[in-house]
């Protein structure tokens, strides 16, 4: 959206770079056409009047003046600035200790709060949480629909309600939360083509009756400084606490962007550009002055690969589980995931009869450390691939793990009796995933029924004895 800004920018510092040094009437004359560009993009124009004057007072001292590098310092003060204007530090979306948050998305018709609930969702699902959608809009015909359908698509719950009442709504929503154990209640609210009092009332309402811990402002960056107007309006009526800038990958110019953090005085928290529920990114004002003056978002690049890695690896390994083809590096996996969850004590009494399976003894949770130690002093080849483990191999690896060689055979004896677990659960992983199985003669799944997988009593009693039980 601001390619043209960014574009006008570079070609004024190229100018600035071709001086060898700077003087007074360079300064200014930067400075004319650096306040032309910024109007030109649509940014409001106290904001630019504040903005010039800030940067010009930095760039004629003489530290800039005088310097080897003039022309780079002029660009290091704009982008100061720039950031400054932004916000100059992310205002991240804090989360209180009240169960359920509630989260409130206001702002006009057409902003894009229905699609921006739903990714904000997706994004507090992403971080473990469980949020509850409640479809607040009354008014918009299949408002409700579009957002079960955008909440089906990332595999999240909606409070639609009875009636047309949006305050008892969003108050019946917060409670429904509290029913299912939902710790996130986002309230989608309804909107008017343009700022009026019923919609400034109802908005309050909806705020007075459920308290929210957050009252987000939607606002859509292709409408230019009248995003600004809008935003004052809500800023003196409903007081929200900061803003979620839609629609960034438009084609206008985008000033609303530069001009809402000054005037309102409210942070930007989050900027969505495209319709995939993964494009609601958190707003860093460094890293989008830096991009504005086309030096990259390096930073937010390196976040996006690490993102996307971790996802194909998750992917594999689910895929490698559903195979049922472990490796001794998925057993170390296993065993952290394992550690995390509150160690083997806590995973087989969870299971239904493990209370009963713990019985005949205490599980040593030290066991999985020693096997983790065990399986480090392998090569990769042996890690990846067991079944090359002779009895040299064994006796190499004994000694660099400092155990005894039936240390070693117990540990890879465990190892094959998991992969054999594995591949009798294999039944109710196929039926997640739609798979017809196998039928009996009664037309029921082959497999005792009533425990994960079909597992009986005695393969529970198999788990803990191969997660370390003594």
């Amino acid at each position: 959206m601001l390619e043209n800004l960014s574009a006008r920018l570079q070609g004024i510092f190229s100018g600035l770079k071709s001086k060898g040094r700077l003087t007074e009437e360079d300064i200014n004359a930067a400075m004319r056409e650096i306040r032309m560009a910024l109007l030109e993009a649509d940014v409001n124009f106290k904001v630019v009047k504040s903005f010039i004057a800030a940067t010009k007072e930095r760039c004629l001292t003489a530290e800039v003046l005088d310097s080897l590098t003039p022309a780079q310092n002029v660009i290091r003060v704009v982008l100061d600035e720039l950031t400054a204007l932004l916000g100059e530090t992310n205002a991240k979306l804090e989360l209180s200790g009240r169960m359920p948050n509630v989260i409130m998305l206001v702002g006009l018709q057409g902003s894009g709060k229905t699609t921006a609930a739903a990714k904000l969702a997706y994004r507090l699902k992403q971080q473990n949480h469980q949020p509850l959608l409640v479809a607040g809009d009354v008014y918009r015909p299949a408002a409700a629909e579009q957002l079960a359908t955008l909440a089906g698509e990332i595999g999240v719950k909606v409070y639609r309600g009875d009636g047309q009442d949006p305050v008892r709504i969003a108050r019946e929503g917060v409670q429904e939360a509290i029913s299912t154990m939902r710790d996130v209640v986002i309230i989608d609210t309804a909107g008017r083509l343009h700022v009026d009092e019923d919609m400034m009332a109802e908005a309050q309402a909806i705020k007075d009756a459920v308290e929210p811990d957050q009252v987000l402002m939607v606002v859509d960056a292709m409408t230019g400084q009248d995003v600004v107007n809008v935003a004052a309006a809500f800023a003196e009526r409903v007081d929200f606490d900061g803003v979620i800038m839609s629609k960034m990958d438009g084609d206008a110019r985008g000033g609303g962007a530069l001009s809402i953090r000054q005037v309102t005085g409210k942070p930007i928290k989050f900027i969505s550009a495209g319709e995939k529920p993964d494009s609601l990114e958190e707003f860093h004002p460094d890293r989008m002055a830096k991009r504005i003056l086309g030096m990259g978002d390096m930073v937010s690049l390196i976040e996006q690969a690490v993102r996307v890695q971790q996802e194909e690896i998750e992917q594999e390994e689910a895929e490698r589980l559903l195979r049922a083809s472990l490796t001794l590096d998925d057993f170390i996996m296993m065993n952290r995931q394992i550690r995390k969850m509150g160690g083997v004590s806590k995973l087989i009494s969870a299971l239904p009869g493990g209370d009963r399976a713990m019985a005949s003894g205490q599980v040593d949770e030290g066991a999985l450390d020693a096997m983790e130690i065990i399986i480090n002093s392998m090569t990769k080849e042996e890690r990846q691939h067991p079944e090359v483990l002779n009895g040299s191999r064994r006796a190499r690896i004994a000694r660099g793990a400092g155990v005894t060689v039936p240390e070693v055979n117990a540990l890879i004896k465990k190892f094959n009796e998991t992969k054999k677990m594995m591949k009798k659960m294999m039944p109710s992983v196929d039926e997640l995933q739609g798979k017809r199985g196998k039928k009996g003669k009664k037309g029921r799944r082959r497999g005792r029924m009533g425990l994960p997988g079909g597992m009986s009593m005695a393969d529970l009693k198999k788990i803990s004895d191969m997660m370390g039980q003594q």
